[in-house]
Formats: structure tokens, C-alpha cells, sequence
């Protein structure tokens, strides 16, 4: 089976007559449909909003995409934060989410009127301390334990997870919270990661009304959203069924009914926090075959590498391949697809079925619109990749430009005695 590129071979060839490969590739179109597709699931709520997870894809092009659709951002750090203030975010549309969490950054979410996302009991006394007071508005984590499994077989194991708080801990949280002059309360869970099932979002929203209804009757609290936060997938195998949205939003509104609305809860906001779903089909790593090597197995070497998608070195993940020009052509020939970093897990593929590949084709390796440019780094000394928008218009626009040596070596800057040249 195979997947269609959002690009053709004609598109990167003159892609790269400005902009050569290794590069990140987003579909505006695609990204621009998708939070259409996602707005619509979820218009029967009328405060819905999706909060992007920007650890997913950190680029300020995107994010103004999103803006367009009054999306807002879930940031976990100053730097995230930083990013989403400079876009024009206001605090109504800045979600902080995170764990661990500096005094300071605490203290920047705060000016910025941030919804304030805690982690844990202990943050309680950490944040009012820190900022001297607690926010009208506040939200708390809820981990429920144990292992959360759907019908399909799917699971994860929120009791080995470092996020939320123990159901105890989070009724105990909201009346300290109360009585700390908070007004506004939210709740928030993440139970499975990258789940490609029309049944996670509905199965945890039931649970997570269930669970602000008593939440409701034992603290009095004013309970005004639930944050389903990410976890829906996408389907990065070519035999994957993708999740559809729109049955996602109907089963979270069928249980919203049947569970928020006799309870007199049915105005409570639904906000979801999805970075995978909102943009990794939309974006691509476009790379160029440039070696090959025939020694007990059979290997392309491409010029990108795991400093430009490491997801694969480190979780095994698969990306699909597509060899453009080839997209017709026998997948008679068996590979490893590999880059130049000192590790032997630095593999796109192994044993994949591809094509002849020839010295020069173009490689589209798929899904990488999230967790790709954003989990970079630089072993080896290697750089940075540009990231570029497709845009609606067939044009290419540059949206990142790629690293150079002086950037690598700019930290260095503070050292008088350090001067790297070529």
C-alpha cells in the first residue's frame, strides 16, 4: 500500500532550485481543511476551543495559520510562551501546560493572563508563593492511575506516568484552590498517546464528566471546561484507517449529553490540545538520495538525518517512504534508508520494500508535520534543516531558514579567546 505526497516530483525540483534538501515541507491547504474539519466536529459546543500543542510544531507561520480558525496554543515552557505572545495570542487563547515547572515561567504565564495548567498538589502553594496570588482561573491535571485500555486493545499506563494529580489530590486541590480566591475551575487529562481510534476522545470525556460532576456536588466548584488535551493519532502506516473527526465530536457530544447536560453542566467549554492531529499529515521531510552501499545489506544514504527527524531512531517509529517520480514503479528492492550521523539507529527505514532508487531521487519521507523539526538536534555538528510552506497557491515560501555553522557555534560568542572560522 502506499500514500500520496502532498507534493509532486515537479514541485521539489523547483522547490530546490531555491532551497536545497534536507528540508521540512507543510501543505497550507491541508492544515487550513484540517481546522476547519476540527471546528466543525466540535461547533455544538459553543466554548470549544483547540489549544495546539505547540511542542509539536514551534513555527510562528503555523501558528498564525491556526490563529485564522481563533485556535489558541498549549505551551510548556517561557520560550513556548514567548512564541505565542509574539504571534498575537492573547491570555484567553495561551493554555500552560507543564510539569516541573520554574518559578519564572510560572511568573510569565501569569503576566501574560495565561489559563494556568498545574501539574501538581504541591504547585498549589509553589505558584501562589511565586506570583503571590492565585488565579481567577485556574486548571488541574488529573491522572486516574492504573491502565487505560479502549475496546479496540488500545492502551496506555497512566499509573508509570509523572503527569496529574491522584483523584484525591485533585478534589483536595480545587477546595484549597476555592478558598484561595479562585472562581473558574478546569480539568485536564492526557491518558494515551497517539491513539488512531474514533473512540479515545469519547471514552475519556466520559470519564472525565463523570468525574466533574462529583467534582461539582463536592466542592461547589464553578466548573466552566474540560480539556480533553492530544492523544488522537494519525495513521502513519498506509494500512491505518485515519481517525475522523468528525465521529470523534459527535461521540464526545453524545456523552456530553447523556452525562453534563442532567447534571446542569451544559455549558461547560470542551478544549482539546491536539499537535499530531492538527499537523503531522500536513508536513513532509524531503531529502536526496546521494549514496548507496551494498554490504551484507543494502543501504540509501540520504543527506538529511536523525538531527532532522529522530523519531524514528529513538521510538522505532514508522514514516512511509515515497520516492518521487517512482510512485508507480514495483516496490522490488529492499532497504535501509539511513543518515550521516556516528549511530547506527540513525535509519528512516530498515527493510523497507521501496523501489529502484536511483543517485539524486528525491525522497518524501511522510507525517513529520509534528514531532519532526521540532525534536532536532545537533550530534555530529549537524544542522538544523529550512522549514517551507507550501502555500495555498502552489508557491513556496520559506519559513525557517536552515542553520549555519555561525549559529552552531553562537553560544561561544561570550569567549573572547574562542574565534571558529573556516
Amino acid at each position: 500500500m502506499k500514500k500520496t505526497p502532498f507534493v509532486t516530483k515537479q514541485q521539489v525540483e523547483e522547490i530546490v532550485k531555491q532551497f536545497p534538501t534536507p528540508f521540512h515541507l507543510y501543505d497550507e491547504a491541508g492544515i487550513r481543511a484540517n481546522a476547519q474539519a476540527v471546528k466543525d466536529a466540535f461547533a455544538w459546543n459553543p466554548g470549544f476551543r483547540e489549544y495546539f500543542a505547540v511542542k509539536a510544531t514551534p513555527n510562528p507561520y503555523l501558528l498564525k495559520i491556526l490563529k485564522d480558525y481563533d485556535m489558541g496554543c498549549d505551551c510548556s515552557s517561557y520560550t513556548e510562551l514567548m512564541l505565542a505572545k509574539s504571534c498575537g495570542f492573547d491570555g484567553e487563547h495561551i493554555m500552560f501546560s507543564s510539569n516541573d515547572t520554574p518559578a519564572e515561567e510560572f511568573a510569565y504565564a501569569d503576566k501574560l493572563g495565561a489559563i494556568i495548567n498545574l501539574d501538581d498538589f504541591t504547585h498549589i502553594d509553589f505558584l501562589e508563593e511565586t506570583i503571590g496570588h492565585i488565579p481567577e482561573t485556574i486548571s488541574c491535571r488529573y491522572n486516574p492511575g492504573g491502565v487505560f485500555t479502549l475496546s479496540n486493545g488500545i492502551m496506555d499506563n497512566p499509573g508509570d506516568s509523572k503527569y496529574g494529580m491522584t483523584k484525591e489530590q485533585l478534589f483536595e486541590a480545587f477546595k484549597i484552590l476555592k478558598s484561595k480566591g479562585a472562581k473558574y475551575f478546569g480539568v485536564h487529562a492526557f491518558l494515551a498517546s497517539n491513539t488512531v481510534t474514533n473512540e479515545y476522545y469519547p471514552q475519556l470525556a466520559k470519564e472525565l464528566f463523570e468525574l466533574v460532576v462529583e467534582l461539582k456536588n463536592e466542592t461547589g466548584c464553578d466548573i466552566r471546561f474540560v480539556n480533553l488535551s492530544g492523544g488522537v493519532g494519525v495513521a502513519y502506516k498506509p494500512d491505518q484507517t485515519p481517525n475522523d473527526i468528525s465521529v470523534i465530536g459527535a461521540g464526545v457530544h453524545k456523552v456530553y449529553d447523556e452525562v453534563l447536560v442532567p447534571a446542569g453542566m451544559g455549558d461547560v467549554a470542551i478544549y482539546t490540545e491536539m499537535g499530531r492531529f492538527m499537523m503531522a499529515p500536513y508536513g513532509c521531510l524531503v531529502t536526496k538520495a546521494i549514496h548507496e552501499k551494498h554490504i551484507y545489506k543494502e543501504y540509501i544514504g540520504v543527506d538529511a538525518c536523525a538531527a532532522n527527524l529522530m523519531r524514528p531512531a529513538i521510538y522505532g517509529s514508522y514514516h512511509h517512504i515515497t520516492v518521487l517520480g517512482k510512485e508507480d514503479a514495483p516496490c522490488d528492492h529492499t532497504y535501509d534508508v539511513v543518515g550521516s550521523l556516528c549511530e547506527n539507529c540513525d535509519k528512516f527505514a530498515i527493510d523497507r520494500q521501496l523501489p529502484k532508487i536511483d543517485m539524486g531521487d528525491y525522497l518524501v519521507i511522510h507525517d513529520t508535520g509534528a514531532h519532526g523539526f521540532s525534536m532536532g538536534y545537533n550530534y555530529n555538528g549537524r544542522l538544523r534543516s529550512a522549514e517551507i510552506l507550501l502555500e495555498s497557491n502552489g508557491e513556496a515560501k520559506l519559513i525557517r531558514r536552515a542553520e549555519t555553522p555561525a549559529d552552531y557555534f553562537a553560544t561561544f560568542d561570550c569567549f573572547d579567546d574562542i574565534k571558529i572560522t573556516e
